[in-house]
């Protein structure tokens, strides 16, 4: 009876061995059917947008009284000036300097704005979000050019557990697409061919290893 019973037991594990290696196979197989991610993937004509937590200064022309630094607040509103409020979230600075000139005119004779952008934080729709195996993961304002690289030095670079050669990049300007991205070939071990492009949005998974 016992004889049985091992026998029993032994069949249950081998059973048990096959499910995990298939789904592990599965599993690769999946991963290796993703693209990898275009070495080039910013775009020339990019302009930065606006977003609640920046900074804006405002410079009015000969008119230093109505010049001043502004944030943008959580509403994406800004206040300045003889302007109670103005929707400054989802532009960029050029297309708020126009606004702001608009609403001078009706107490300023032609005014003449210029908008600097100097605190970035950027809309969350085109912030890129680092989750998973990273030492410290978060979202960052995207800068035009910015590489994974930059990226993986921006978070710390990776843990201990990370399957790094497993990372996706999920493109929300392809339509959420997932391309894979070699990290630990590119942190580990100095490959620079691994190093990628980022683009706004972009989220960045980095998996656990589980070996």
């Amino acid at each position: 009876m016992e004889t049985k019973t091992n026998f029993q037991l032994r069949g249950v594990f081998a059973c048990v061995f096959a499910v995990l290696v298939l789904g592990l196979a599965a599993c690769s197989t999946s991963s290796g059917r993703l693209q990898p991610a275009p070495a080039i993937a910013s775009n020339d004509a990019y302009s930065y947008i606006v977003g609640p937590g920046d900074t804006l200064n405002v410079i009015a022309w000969r008119n230093p009284e109505l010049s001043m630094a502004v944030p943008v607040r959580p509403d994406g509103k800004i206040s300045t000036p003889l302007i109670d409020e103005l929707v400054a979230q989802g532009k960029n600075s050029v297309e708020i300097a126009r606004d702001i000139e608009k609403q001078l005119s009706k107490y300023v004779r032609d005014p003449v704005v210029t908008v600097i952008v100097t605190s970035f934080v950027g809309l969350y729709s085109e912030q890129i979000r680092v989750v998973g195996e990273a030492s410290k993961p978060q979202a960052l304002p995207y800068k035009q050019k910015m590489t994974v690289l930059d990226v993986m030095i921006a978070v710390g670079g990776l843990t201990d557990f990370a399957a790094g050669n497993d990372a996706t990049i999920v493109r929300s300007s392809d339509g959420n697409k997932q391309y894979s991205v070699r990290l630990k070939d590119l942190i580990k071990r100095g490959d620079v061919s691994a190093n990628v492009e980022m683009r706004p949005g972009d989220i960045l998974i980095i998996p656990q290893s589980f070996f």
